[in-house]
């Protein structure tokens, strides 16, 4: 008869340390609950607060440039901007640039959302990343960054 394996070891150190995609498979879903719990007490989506995010920064934006440089998927990025619009964060105004499209603009009350869950975000960070120190998430970052570089 087979020995059943110890259920106080651990096997997923292990696993981590063989296989990095599963490793940052957990990682990302473990850092989006954490994200995810962080959004429901702030009463900003994470979609929604990388779309105020870049709006903010960038200026106006057509759904299909946001869904392209935050990585939404364009069905989810139509709900996100359609619930920022109904709450009166976002308005869609005909691009001048391209009458087929609409731009994305922040409003006043956006700009107002964003402050107050952008003012969560150290705190978030540093429970989040705590186990790691602060060159170790400037490492990371950068580690992610040429990930993403290469990726989709």
């Amino acid at each position: 008869m087979p020995k059943v394996a110890d259920r106080t070891a651990s096997y997923f150190p292990v696993l981590a340390a063989e296989r990095l995609d599963i490793a940052l498979c957990r990682a990302s879903t473990a850092v989006s609950r954490a994200a995810e719990t962080e959004a429901a007490q702030s009463g900003v989506g994470v979609g929604q607060h990388l779309v105020l995010k870049m709006l903010a920064e960038v200026g106006p934006s057509s759904q299909r440039t946001l869904s392209d440089e935050l990585r939404i998927d364009r069905t989810v990025m139509v709900g996100i901007c359609d619930t920022l619009e109904k709450g009166g964060y976002v308005e869609r105004r005909r691009d001048p640039g391209d009458r087929r499209a609409y731009a994305v603009t922040i409003t006043d009350s956006g700009r107002l959302l964003l402050s107050r869950a952008e003012a969560n975000v150290p705190e978030f960070l540093d429970a989040t990343f705590g186990a790691l120190s602060r060159a170790e998430r400037a490492q990371l970052s950068t580690l992610l960054g040429k990930l993403l570089q290469t990726g989709p």
